[in-house]
């Protein structure tokens, strides 16, 4: 029995628990690594291990596809003597591989929808991968039931289908034991993955909400590894997700994947403003494309609605008129207007609205009364509980009474069929019905409209010229809530829970002229056509292959612990400063120039208190006292306050407000280094500015001598961004005839006179120091915002200008693992004191003759 306590799910995230009731194979399925860089000691024993002495074997590229299922269907046989299998053809892990390149090998890991006994488990599992390519997870009863009916269906199914826990009964309370065994259930699938996977030439491509949490199990093993994740529900607004305990490991875990897919834009954009909201992260759109920068590493953000199997249902549509179905269903709806609703019993699917709107249309429009039906598909429902059976309870009810009230002998206005129903049985009914109705609440996708569709238009050439005729219009009535919503411009698209407005789109779709319909149909069926699964699945993998194509060029290395472990990927030439090496450097160069930032650098940015302290100012005070160094801190503050700081540190230099003020020492008087000292600008800048703080809630005005500077690091992290880029536009437009700059920063805007930068300040010192002679042999310069890149940039023109030398030791060091034009960094202030302080060990502050200065080196 697993602990609900979280130090054991701490444990069980690591992959440091027993999988329970799991027997261990006999026969090992063949499994290769040979990617460097593999954290291994935080997996949980030997025997699992991916360690192996077989070479390789696998020249091309492989796809390994994961899913909760696995694409095949099982029965016993009649003998009741092991299995029989065969493909699902339904499946859309199997209809993917059209659009996957034919040379390329497809692998399946996923469950089996039956109870296999655990002592036929690996005959079966060596079955299904000799014969299907399928490696089979399987889940110990007690896990099963608490990951699939507990996790995923009672708790994020609903949740991401917009349905708060209320209470216990309505949207189901969150339990940690069954997220323990949601865990323990992503670890198992993930144990089957690393059995078969070759992490150099494989890709993995992880599919929906059940294996949310399995990136971080694979990326934990192989961080080099090719991975994207597709999650086929609706990811709901920040707002609904927050509201899940488990919120940031989710949020987390996704991350480690390096493609995710969504079928609308809204989904994504919920998705990108949860990752902004709780942890920080702005995406940038590229040339088309959606990417969030996550440590390093370019996670891409994919938005593809999935299509339908095109050859399955045509396939099917050559059947369709020798099936005794279609004629006994036109001869019992003759002289009616048939619409269709085809729906998973399930409480966000809408029927019982649908019904509704029925009985409103036949309330409002009597001339249907004996003439439109509804006839109603309920597929089996797949989860169970108190809300499904309310609300079975609540269609049966509607249908009865509309069926007493509007019934005539020989007339129902609802024939509601409540079995499963087989593709072949559903395309007739589509070629009889005159419009589909779709009123879910909220659906992540819905494919019935596809289908409807491509059986509307028919295969025509097998089709007399009439029937042919009379097939190709079709008519939708859709939920704006469902994501096939909005590729079908041709559609009514109603709110359902407004029933009224419902009941007159369904009546003006049956309704409407055929040449409407005709021009509405075709207009669709160019999209479905050609925007099928094939084309969804070469799109995805195509993407896939170019977010992943610097994989095996970039230094990878794992961090973190738990649900907290993420992937550094850093470019080979970019590395962690050397304590040990600046050191010695440093103790062999006789003139240094050291540019330290403040905010971030050596004062952490979430500190209140910016005052420096008395062991920064010592470890200053000491650098600065070395005859051999020129030490400045170059920081965006006003000269006051850091004059003030550092009044300890006589020959310590600073630069203000990026270096519009500069002295280079307690004793120098304050220089203006900017080409213009007019302000009026302010009076056009500040209006506007105070215009934007008046409207944020959380911004502020910082008023500088030189600049002026809007912060929104308090405001709403959405709406402080989206206010930041208009007043950015909006300066630069009042302001376009001042000689001054508009930059945004780390939650700022700024306004500050042109030829103004820490990359200019750089530069005058490096040249001030070369003209007297002391050009300098060392260059320390560390930084942590995008203003110090401009430092780090004018370092390399110093050098070929000449005004540093070749031979000079350059450590350019920015703050924070992160994408910079510096070559080194260091984690955080906290590391940036320490080094410093390793230098001031070094340093020597007493005047020396050159005799001593030589023995010293």
């Amino acid at each position: 029995m697993m602990s609900r306590s979280y130090t054991n799910l701490l444990d069980l995230a690591s992959g440091n628990f027993p999988v329970m009731g799991q027997p261990r194979e006999k026969k090992r399925l063949p499994r290769v690594m040979t990617v460097p860089g593999v954290i291994s000691e935080l997996d949980d024993d030997q025997a699992n291990s991916v360690a192996s002495d077989v070479p390789s074997s696998i020249i091309q590229d492989r796809i390994i596809i994961v899913a909760n299922q696995l694409p095949v269907k099982a029965k016993r046989r009649p003998d009741n003597k092991g299995w029989s299998f065969s493909w699902d053809d339904d499946s859309l892990l199997l209809q993917l591989k059209d659009g996957l390149p034919e040379e390329m090998e497809v692998l399946y890991v996923g469950s089996l929808k039956v109870d296999v006994d655990p002592s036929e488990q690996d005959d079966v599992s060596q079955l299904l991968l000799d014969r299907f390519k399928c490696v089979p997870a399987f889940l110990p009863p007690d896990i099963l039931t608490k990951f699939y009916h507990g996790f995923c269906k009672q708790h994020l199914w609903p949740l991401f289908h917009y349905m708060l826990p209320f209470s216990a009964n309505h949207g189901g309370r969150f339990y940690r034991s069954l997220w323990e065994a949601y865990v323990a259930a992503n670890k198992i699938f993930s144990q089957r993955v690393i059995e078969v996977i070759n992490p150099e030439d494989d890709y993995v491509w992880i599919h929906d909400y059940h294996l949310m949490v399995l990136p971080t199990f694979l990326r934990r093993r192989f961080n080099r590894l090719r991975m994207g994740f597709f999650l086929h529900s609706p990811f709901p607004s920040s707002e609904i997700y927050r509201t899940l305990p488990v919120r940031e490991e989710i949020l987390k875990a996704l991350l480690n994947s390096d493609l995710i897919g969504f079928h609308t834009f809204d989904y994504a954009r919920h998705f990108l403003s949860c990752c902004s909201r709780m942890l920080g992260l702005e995406y940038q759109s590229k040339r088309g494309y959606i990417g969030l920068e996550y440590y390093g590493r370019t996670i891409g953000i994919k938005i593809m609605p999935v299509g339908i199997h095109m050859a399955q249902i045509e396939s099917v549509l050559r059947l369709a008129d020798k099936e005794w179905r279609v004629g006994e269903l036109k001869q019992q709806f003759e002289g009616k207007t048939v619409l269709l609703g085809v729906d998973d019993m399930d409480v966000f699917k809408g029927v019982n609205l649908k019904l509704l709107a029925m009985e409103q249309m036949l309330k409002q429009h009597p001339k249907w009364q004996g003439r439109a039906v509804l006839v109603q598909i309920a597929n089996p429902a797949r989860g169970r509980g108190q809300d499904l059976e309310e609300i079975q309870a609540e269609i049966t009810a509607s249908c009865k009474r509309i069926n007493e009230t509007f019934g005539q002998p020989g007339y129902e206005p609802i024939v509601f069929i409540d079995r499963p129903v087989s593709l072949s049985e559903r395309v007739a009914y589509y070629s009889v019905a005159e419009c589909v109705v779709v009123t879910a609440v909220r659906d992540g996708m819905n494919l019935t409209p596809y289908e409807y569709i491509v059986c509307r238009q028919g295969v025509s050439e097998s089709e007399s010229s009439s029937e042919s005729s009379g097939s190709k219009k079709s008519m939708l009535v859709v939920s704006e809530f469902i994501g096939c919503s909005p590729s079908l411009s041709g559609a009514i698209r109603v709110n359902p829970w407004n029933i009224e407005t419902t009941a007159e789109a369904m009546n003006e779709a049956i309704s409407m002229a055929d040449a409407e319909k005709q021009l509405r149909h075709e207009k669709h069926y160019r999209y479905v056509s050609s925007h099928d699964v094939a084309f969804w699945s070469r799109s995805f993998f195509q993407d896939m292959e170019r977010t992943c194509k610097d994989h095996f060029r970039r230094r990878c290395w794992g961090i973190g612990l738990s649900f907290g472990f993420r992937v550094v990927a850093l470019d080979p030439n970019f590395r962690k400063l050397s304590i040990d090496h600046i050191v010695s450097v440093y103790l062999r160069s006789k003139n240094r120039a050291i540019l330290l930032d403040y905010d971030g650098t050596v004062m952490p940015q979430t500190s209140h208190n910016k005052t420096p302290s008395s062991e920064v100012i010592s470890i200053i005070n000491t650098l600065s006292g070395d005859i051999k160094n020129t030490v400045f801190v170059v920081s965006g503050r006003g000269k006051d306050s850091l004059a003030q700081w550092f009044s300890p540190c006589k020959k310590l230099g600073i630069a203000a407000e990026h270096g519009y003020f500069m002295r280079w020492s307690a004793n120098d008087n304050w220089e203006v280094c900017g080409q213009n000292s007019e302000f009026g600008w302010k009076e056009i800048a500040e209006p506007v500015m105070k215009l934007y703080t008046e409207a944020t809630d959380g911004s502020s005005i910082e008023t500088k001598e030189s600049a002026l500077v809007w912060h929104h690091r308090d405001a709403d992290p959405g709406f402080g961004s989206s206010q930041a880029k208009e007043m950015l536009d909006h300066l630069e437009s009042v302001l376009a005839n001042e000689p001054v700059t508009v930059k945004s920063g780390q939650f700022i805007v700024e306004v500050k006179p042109q030829g103004v930068s820490k990359g200019v300040v750089a530069e005058k010192i490096f040249t001030t120091m070369a003209e007297s002679g002391r050009q300098a042999d060392f260059v320390l310069c560390i930084g942590d915002d995008r203003s110090d890149e401009d430092m780090f940039e004018i370092i390399s023109s110093a050098i070929s200008s000449g005004v540093l030398s070749s031979n000079t030791s350059v450590f350019a060091c920015t703050v924070g693992q992160k994408p910079s034009k510096a070559k080194y960094y260091l984690d955080d202030p906290a590391e940036v004191v320490n080094m410093l302080e390793s230098l001031a060990e070094a340093s020597d502050p007493e005047p020396f003759s050159d005799t001593r200065s030589e023995d010293s080196i």
